[in-house]
């Protein structure tokens, strides 16, 4: 059974009651990515193989090295050189340190690293922070969908399956990874969007992106704050160019959280807690668990919010959201 078959079953029937039952969220086979990539069973490294779980001085942490650039950060996490391979170093030094002190010292960095079981909440929902006035909506949604890889873009497809008319907005120097690495997942989550290429490095490209958030009724982001700062985008200043406007926030640990902690889908499922403990040792219980459910409750939440033509940040961490779906799981019987 999938252990997170709890979560997804609530948030799809939310969805489809939002919807008048337009959106059959199984049916559009976004939520697994079985057969997608090579996956190995879960264990103490995920299924993909970039995230581990790690023994540290005083706990267990997940550390994921998904791209190039977090296995570069490493000697400057860990104060050391680490020759060819990472993993060595990691699991030398690991023990000798708090977990909470790597986890700081790698969230200044940008390396996702996560606390087994350090978030905790009581359901998959991602709560609503207020923005703008809002406003009556007589027309088709528009929705500019500016995040990339798994759950953001998943909030996207429901978005488009229930009629709106959205449009990927994509950077032209860091284009969206599932693009090449998984291009039939990224034609099931993407297939029905309008697709815009920007230079986001550049200020004509800047300009055409904030043209495109000061029309639209749902934004979809899915970088951290400070990346989105740097191209312009803050809730509340385009609220007030767009006193309408649903931000759905996918964060790692939630739109406020002061770190800016940067995450993926696996570690941030071992920090809800999405994890199988044998003998004091967690193991992971399948592929960045994390990613589906955030994407099916940020779309619920956006979905609510346009019905109630509210403006609001619709806060989706991917620890907080995996975390509500631990609390729905018997990960005994997962297990």
């Amino acid at each position: 059974m999938n252990p997170i078959a709890p979560a997804l079953e609530r948030l799809s029937a939310e969805i489809a009651a939002l919807t008048g039952g337009r959106v059959d969220v199984p049916a559009l086979g976004i939520t697994d990515r079985a057969g997608h990539l090579p996956l190995a069973e879960p264990g103490l490294r995920s299924p993909n193989g970039a995230c581990r779980l790690v023994r540290a001085a005083d706990r267990w942490i997940a550390v994921n090295l998904a791209r190039e650039e977090d296995r570069q950060l490493v000697p400057a996490w860990l104060g050391c050189e680490w020759g060819a391979e990472p993993w060595a170093a990691i699991s030398a030094i690991a023990p000798l340190r708090p977990a909470r002190d790597l986890a700081a010292d790698a969230a200044e960095l940008g390396l996702p690293v996560g606390l087994v079981g350090e978030v905790s909440a009581r359901t998959p929902d991602a709560p609503t922070l207020p923005l703008g006035a809002g406003s009556a909506r007589d027309r088709t949604s528009r929705v500019v969908d500016l995040s990339a890889l798994w759950a953001g873009p998943l909030c996207g497809a429901i978005m488009a399956e229930a009629g709106a008319d959205v449009v990927k907005v994509e950077s032209l120097r860091r284009p969206d990874p599932t693009r090449e690495h998984t291009p039939e997942l990224f034609r099931r989550l993407n297939g029905k969007k309008t697709e815009l290429r920007l230079d986001l490095s550049s200020a004509v490209g800047r300009a055409r992106l904030l043209a495109q958030v000061a029309a639209a009724d749902v934004l979809i982001t899915s970088a951290r704050r400070r990346g989105l700062a740097s191209l312009g985008l803050d809730p509340h200043r385009m609220a007030q160019a767009n006193p309408g406007l649903i931000w759905v926030a996918i964060s790692g640990y939630g739109w406020e959280d002061a770190r800016d902690r940067a995450a993926f889908g696996d570690d941030a499922a071992a920090a809800g807690g999405l994890v199988r403990w044998s003998d004091g040792v967690p193991q992971f219980l399948g592929d960045a668990l994390a990613d589906p459910v955030t994407g099916l409750a940020a779309a619920a939440g956006a979905l609510r919010a346009l019905t109630e033509r509210r403006s609001c940040v619709v806060d989706a961490g991917l620890a907080v959201c995996a975390a509500g779906a631990a609390s729905l799981c018997d990960l005994e019987a997962a297990a």
